[in-house]
């Protein structure tokens, strides 16, 4: 597993706002999206291109394109649709497909309740969307669906990490899986409940409210 945490003056301000417990709802998801769209610019650092020959107005070049197969991002339901828009935003050209994940607070482990993605995703990029590494079993849960079905780099964007949830991401998989993660921050620690601190919170009642 690769890791890479985004140092950057404007990442820590909008992150250090998501913190706040005084920021509402709509400010909350607004600057989630801004900060999604900074970490997504260093998440498609290595995404595949070929090139391609264009006509200038003063006459022609190769550039590059992104490479086919497409690019698929896949929120995790529901927190990651939060991240969803600022992610295409960078990427329009990705198709999307969905997955509902959902943790047992008993035993942290997670479960999938929802997919919506092809079964077949050899050679493709996946970049998924969870805003919370906390314990880390939606993460490899969801890694691992999507490398069974072929994937052959997974991108993990979250807003936050933490350190425990990082090491059962590393320990979950080979040399030979290609697994990135980009985030924010890596906090201090879970407390007793699976919680980071020190966090920012249930990030999808922060986003959509306690329904």
């Amino acid at each position: 597993m690769r890791l890479s945490v985004i140092d950057h003056p404007l990442v820590a301000h909008k992150l250090t706002a998501l913190r706040d417990r005084g920021t509402d709802s709509p400010t909350f998801r607004r600057l989630a999206d801004e900060l999604v769209t900074l970490l997504a610019y260093e998440a498609t650092r290595d995404v595949a291109v070929e090139p391609h020959p264009i006509t200038t107005p003063v006459g022609p070049t190769t550039g590059v394109r992104i490479r086919s197969p497409k690019p698929i991002v896949v929120p995790i339901l529901r927190a990651g649709l939060g991240m969803l828009d600022g992610m295409v935003r960078l990427l329009p050209t990705a198709e999307v497909g969905f997955l509902g994940m959902i943790r047992d607070e008993e035993t942290l482990q997670a479960t999938t309740y929802a997919n919506r993605l092809p079964d077949d995703l050899t050679g493709r990029h996946c970049f998924v969307l969870d805003p919370m590494l906390a314990t880390g079993g939606t993460l490899v849960a969801s890694i691992t669906y999507l490398l069974e079905r072929g994937a052959q780099d997974v991108t993990a964007l979250c807003l936050l990490a933490a350190p425990e949830g990082l090491e059962v991401v590393r320990t979950a998989f080979d040399e030979h899986a290609q697994v990135t993660v980009v985030t924010a921050a890596v906090d201090d620690r879970l407390d007793e409940n699976g919680y980071i601190v020190p966090g920012l919170g249930d990030a999808g009642d922060r986003l959509y409210g306690v329904v």
